[in-house]
């Protein structure tokens, strides 16, 4: 590691704890509402006091730091960063100053976000494993499009469905942002190596505020900009890895996609709603209401959530590590993670009704 890199690692590390020490409490004694979350009733709220949603802010300022250190000592721009994270993070934190857009304006937002930015950055996924999948994707350059931004949507928007929830979003892209970072670091990608590494500090000092007792979140900011970022990672990772399957990744980011997806249909089918308004029926949801009927302990049943399911989520993804590059392998052992949350579903929702 050079010099250039440890000063900015140390520039990073003291900007985060400056930020989340010192800023947002004196800003918080001063304006009891800028970046605070406290709507108690909406249904995804599990807390009971105002809290700070300035997290996100840290990240994204960090990243800003990042990028001008890449582009004036190594000259590199990473543009599909700049043109999907920044947009993303601009609508959430929209939402956290609490300027109130309707859930349809926000996803056609999102979606003429993620249409401009991947058209003009020529950013595609190349491979996915399904043969008939890539013939579709090699054939028809709107195909494409259209499947890239419906995976990007499910990303971004599953990270900001399970933020809330002490640690519980942080590990989980914690996990993530781990594996991508030592398969580039292994596979000498180095400047996407250290971008990775750079984020995962930052995330970890943002878990010191926000776990086991949240003194912060990310927000809706922090969420959609970190769904953003782990989407773009897992697609370049997987460009620039062409050994590795892309069911492993598939594997990798199965939690966020499937909480989304499965909920999208579940709504729309069974309970014959909205799929775009929020609801507490969603696995990490019930799996709370259980924990705090046997506990009665809000703050330990919040933070148990994060804990069980990251544990779980980390057990079963180690096989596929081991065995990342053998397609087969993870072509089938990515059913289980399926199975494992439908069974899973069941049981939670049986046990609150």
């Amino acid at each position: 590691m050079d010099l250039n890199n440890i000063i900015l690692i140390f520039i990073l590390i003291g900007f985060s704890l400056l930020f989340y020490k010192y800023f947002i409490p004196v800003l918080n004694k001063y304006n009891k509402n800028f970046l605070i979350d406290n709507d108690f009733k909406k249904p995804q709220a599990f807390h009971e006091s105002g809290i700070s949603t300035a997290g996100g802010t840290v990240l994204f300022f960090s990243l800003l730091i990042t990028f001008c250190n890449f582009y004036f000592f190594k000259n590199i721009i990473f543009y599909e960063y700049l043109f999907i994270c920044i947009p993303f993070f601009i609508l959430g934190i929209v939402d956290d100053v609490k300027i109130n857009i309707k859930p349809s304006i926000r996803l056609i937002l999102m979606i003429l976000f993620l249409f401009v930015s991947i058209s003009y950055n020529n950013f595609y996924i190349e491979k996915t494993g399904i043969e008939v999948l890539n013939n579709w994707l090699e054939s028809s350059k709107i195909f494409s499009l259209i499947f890239i931004c419906l995976c990007f949507l499910f990303i971004i928007n599953g990270a900001n469905l399970i933020d809330g929830y002490n640690g519980l979003l942080g590990f989980h892209s914690l996990i993530i942002l781990i594996n991508l970072f030592l398969i580039n670091y292994l596979s000498e990608n180095s400047h996407l190596a250290n971008l990775l590494f750079l984020k995962i500090l930052i995330l970890s000092i943002f878990l010191i505020f926000n776990f086991p007792r949240a003194k912060i979140f990310l927000g809706d900011g922090g969420s959609y900009f970190l769904g953003a970022f782990i989407a773009i990672s897992t697609i370049i990772t997987s460009i620039e890895n062409p050994e590795i399957s892309p069911f492993y990744f598939c594997i990798l980011l199965f939690y966020l996609f499937f909480e989304v997806f499965f909920s999208f249909f579940r709504k729309l089918i069974k309970e014959k709603s909205s799929p775009i308004h929020p609801d507490r029926k969603h696995l990490h949801m019930l799996l709370y209401k259980i924990l705090l009927k046997k506990s009665n302990d809000k703050l330990k049943s919040n933070y148990y959530v994060s804990i069980i399911t990251n544990l779980i989520y980390l057990i079963l993804i180690i096989p596929a590590i081991l065995m990342m590059k053998n397609g087969l392998f993870c072509k089938y052992y990515s059913l289980l993670f399926f199975i494992v949350y439908i069974f899973s579903y069941k049981i939670a929702y049986e046990k609150n009704h």
